[in-house]
């Protein structure tokens, strides 16, 4: 990768220092903020309480995690010069932006209040097709794909919004690319960083290559949610569904995950890709047995568990490496890894409980939120700060 010389302030260094830490403070602050309106019966920003909660939560918190990622991760795989500096700092802006006019719809109105939102994700889009073509990084071009295809997702919402018409579509296919994204890059990372952990130690590797069921996983994947966001209670997108958590069960059982329990930071990836296998099982048995299994179970199993959890692996990791920290949790990172789980498996089984709905609802969002809330307490002097031993 080449190198520059760069002068400002080390939160625009480089692309995971904004958007982590935006990210991060965002999904502390959204769920309490649904929770409470959702309490007094009004909401706090002039507009549906639930509403807002789904399309932020997808639309808002998980582009700044993913461009985080991205702006970081590009560098690596093309070679050429990051994102920093004033044109970071412009970009993290524009989110922020559009944070602002979800937050103020009635001030903004529809159709500013949708170009404001909508023109972050859509410059992500081309800058990485622009990285990613200019560096002839070919293998990563699906996940440009991917990015453009859940920057349209978030267009089409608007435009379903401002007619009127209703936009729970739209939302299926952003969580689906999520969905996609966490299998494509959580199936690179986690096998890749337990294979080079347990080599450290002199311990059994594991397989990090793409193999059959890696590449039947995958596909399985990536076919299940498109059906999903076409007819998600349909019979057949329920086996779909079910087949491909299988095969990603399958898939993860070949990481040695068990091997990893001593080191949480890593352990946790593969807690996170658990979550994924989970919510394929469960968004398809809600398909096939609605009267059993809930569909918000699974949908909360894909987004507070499997995104949830991932995210926060991810951002820990990233952080502590880039910003030259020891890749082992310390005692509060671990306390945010078992509080975003129980604040997901809360979530996830509130439906199930129905005469406790209200109290899991709450504890989930407490647990969820206080997670982040805790990355942003310990992390964030490593994100504003200058990278250790510099």
């Amino acid at each position: 990768m080449k190198t520059q010389t760069y002068q400002g302030p080390a939160l625009f260094s480089h692309g995971f220092r904004p958007f982590f830490l935006g990210g991060a403070v965002f999904a502390a602050l959204v769920p309490l903020m649904t929770a409470v309106s959702m309490a007094y019966g009004r909401t706090l920003w002039g507009g549906n309480a639930i509403e807002y909660h789904a399309h932020e939560m997808v639309f808002g918190f998980l582009p700044a995690i993913i461009a985080g990622f991205l702006f970081t991760a590009i560098p690596n795989w093309t070679g050429r010069l990051p994102i920093a500096g004033a044109r970071l700092g412009a970009l993290a802006l524009i989110w922020a932006a559009g944070r602002v006019a979800m937050a103020l719809p009635g001030v903004f109105g529809p159709v500013a209040t949708a170009a404001i939102d909508a023109a972050f994700f859509v410059i992500v889009a081309g800058l990485v097709w622009r990285e990613v073509l200019a560096g002839k990084n070919w293998r990563n071009a699906p996940v440009c794909l991917l990015v453009s295809v859940f920057a349209l997702a978030n267009v089409a919402w608007h435009l379903s919004h401002i007619a009127g018409g209703p936009a729970a579509a739209s939302l299926r296919a952003g969580l689906a690319i999520v969905a996609v994204l966490l299998t494509l890059i959580g199936g690179r990372v986690t096998p890749s960083f337990t294979r080079n952990w347990l080599a450290k130690r002199g311990g059994t590797s594991v397989s990090a290559s793409v193999g059959v069921i890696d590449k039947a996983a995958l596909v399985a994947g990536a076919v299940s949610m498109a059906a999903w966001v076409a007819a998600p209670y349909a019979v057949a997108t329920g086996w779909l569904l079910v087949a491909a958590a299988v095969l990603h069960s399958m898939r993860l059982a070949r990481w040695g995950g068990v091997k990893t329990l001593s080191e949480p930071l890593l352990a946790i990836l593969h807690v996170g890709y658990l979550w994924v296998v989970a919510s394929f099982l469960l968004l398809g048995l809600a398909a096939l047995a609605p009267g059993v299994v809930s569909y918000q179970a699974g949908v909360h199993a894909l987004t507070a568990g499997a995104m949830g959890v991932m995210i926060l692996a991810v951002m820990a990791r990233a952080t502590r490496g880039h910003t030259g920290r020891a890749l082992s949790a310390d005692a509060p990172t671990i306390l945010a890894f078992v509080m975003v789980n129980t604040g997901a498996a809360a979530r996830v089984g509130a439906p199930f409980a129905l005469a406790h709905y209200t109290e899991l609802v709450a504890a989930a969002a407490l647990l969820w939120s206080g997670a982040f809330a805790l990355f942003v307490i310990v992390y964030g002097r490593y994100l504003t700060g200058a990278r250790a031993g510099a």
